[in-house]
């Protein structure tokens, strides 16, 4: 795939600073199949969205504050995203949780990328949360979202060692690391049509996938 209207196209959400966005920018400028067409934040004034238009990418705000509930939320952010038409939407450091009817709109078409070894430690925190358990290793994981938070099936891993003098920062600082790595990656094996989810199983290259596949 060589032309850009051939490749992918991806919506990310994301809420914050997006440097899991920019490591989806950077791949796809260096050729990899999927193009980001538009970029969703539900805050405004967040560094993510200058990393976007500085790359040439549309970007809408929707701020969840200005919606009286979850529902009429979701709807709109329903229809921004539509209004790309993508074929992936990619969750990368999004702090909302999604409701049923929105999931379901993108069911088999949105990933999610955790800063944990899913299962372990959903939610927030997790690395604060990781070295209270005293745990020897931790990562990220990207995973199809369901209903339930954080408990999609699991694509893919990347992990890290704990180190005896981690602090939360540090530790942090090493698993977005291989998020960076992560993400990009599995993005890439949708797009190559290698990755899909049919009736709650992933299939990898047809097969189905068992256990997430490490990286």
């Amino acid at each position: 795939m060589t032309s850009g209207e051939a490749r992918l196209p991806v919506v990310v959400l994301i809420s914050g600073s997006g440097t899991n966005l920019q490591a989806l920018i950077e791949g796809a400028a260096a050729g990899q199949p999927y193009r980001i067409c538009g970029v969703i934040s539900n805050r405004p004034g967040v560094q993510g969205l200058d990393r976007a238009s500085t790359a040439g990418i549309p970007t809408r705000v929707l701020d969840h504050t200005a919606f009286t509930d979850r529902e009429d939320f979701d709807a709109a952010l329903g229809d921004a995203v539509e209004s790309f038409e993508p074929g992936l939407v990619v969750l990368a450091g999004f702090m909302r949780i999604l409701g049923d009817a929105f999931v379901e709109r993108f069911a088999g078409r949105m990933l999610n990328i955790h800063p944990s070894l899913l299962p372990a430690f959903q939610g927030l925190n997790t690395h604060r949360r990781a070295l209270a358990a005293g745990v020897t290793e931790h990562g990220a994981s990207v995973h199809f979202v369901t209903s339930e938070l954080d408990g999609g099936p699991v694509v893919a891993q990347a992990r890290v060692a704990v180190e005896s003098d981690d602090t939360e920062a540090i530790l942090g600082a090493r698993v977005l690391a291989r998020e960076h790595e992560l993400l990009p990656q599995v993005v890439t094996w949708f797009a190559e049509g290698r990755l899909e989810m049919r009736d709650g199983q992933i299939r990898f290259d047809t097969i189905p996938l068992h256990s997430a596949l490490q990286c």
